[in-house]
């Protein structure tokens, strides 16, 4: 396991009504190999990676997309599933402590419908959650056969993070994801994954390339900081390539954990580098959301309505 760091400058920024958009927090990527539908293991390795990320004063840990569980759970799917206050959650939350968290697993609904979902707590209690919306049916992926679609992209405010938006992995993929997030106006965006290695080219891997550019792209675009981990280990034959990363809003790497290998990296993020982006690039100030809007509905009637 290797801790990694990464940093921006700190901000001047300290009065009350910055504090939505400033002061500085560390970010513990937890970048692990969860076993496949092996809850219980992957419970301890959680409250491990939990444990270590305190030792490092983390303020938010955050794991991949179905890390309680596994990725091709398939079959599996009610035999692993939680309901979101189930008592594997409350452990995790109380391990936490005063940290916030991050976390992804298969949730079943009261009206047992079960899915892909990730939850968002700070300071012991449940934030947010989010089902993922986009399920991936191409290729080797066949999301849509085991699980029900979430129906809501929304963002999120917290105590000492600013406001926040939380999208799982295919979520990512769509420019409509991304349009509501800026639409939000978030600060922080975070993207939890399980992306296989597909598409290698020698030492290089595309897909991780994919992933790099669309963080890129889209801190620059929202002007946030996005926060992506990806897991890492093998599942059913394939690869996951792990990655996982903190991308400034002006596009800059601020911490980035090694390809393929399980590590607890640790990345410091000053919200008050949001204000100089923005002054810079200010591309949400000059969003014609309206014109936006009404450019959808005219879209929806030509496609649907008529």
């Amino acid at each position: 396991m290797s801790i990694g760091r990464g940093a921006l400058q700190p901000s001047a920024e300290s009065t009350p009504d910055a504090a939505r958009r400033s002061g500085t927090f560390r970010v513990a990527l937890a970048q692990i190999a969860p076993a496949l539908a092996n809850r219980e293991r992957n419970l301890a390795l959680h409250l491990a990676q939990i444990e270590a990320a305190r030792d490092e004063q983390a303020d938010l840990v955050v794991f991949p997309e179905l890390s309680l569980t596994g990725y091709f759970v398939r079959d599996m799917v009610p035999d692993v599933a939680l309901s979101s206050s189930g008592p594997e959650i409350g452990r995790l939350l109380e391990a936490a402590g005063p940290a916030a968290l991050v976390v992804g697993f298969v949730e079943e609904s009261p009206q047992h419908r079960f899915y892909n979902a990730a939850f968002f707590a700070e300071e012991g209690r449940l934030v947010h959650l989010h089902r993922k919306v986009y399920l991936p049916t191409y290729g080797l992926f066949d999301e849509q056969r085991y699980f029900a679609a979430g129906d809501r992209i929304r963002a999120f405010d917290t105590a000492r993070f600013g406001r926040v938006g939380l999208l799982i992995c295919e979520d990512f993929w769509h420019l409509s994801a991304a349009a509501i997030m800026q639409a939000e106006e978030v600060d922080v965006l975070v993207w939890a994954a399980n992306s296989p290695a597909r598409g290698i080219d020698g030492p290089t891997i595309r897909t991780a390339e994919t992933y790099e550019h669309l963080c890129t792209a889209f801190a620059q675009l929202l002007g946030a900081v996005v926060i992506l981990v990806n897991r890492v280990g093998f599942e059913d034959g394939l690869c996951f390539w792990g990655g996982s990363r903190i991308v400034g809003p002006d596009g800059r790497t601020l911490a980035q954990a090694p390809m393929l290998d399980e590590a607890l990296t640790v990345g410091t993020i000053d919200l008050g580098e949001l204000r100089r982006q923005r002054l810079i690039t200010p591309l949400a100030r000059d969003e014609r959301l309206l014109l936006t809007i009404e450019e959808l509905n005219r879209i929806k009637r030509r496609r649907y309505e008529t």
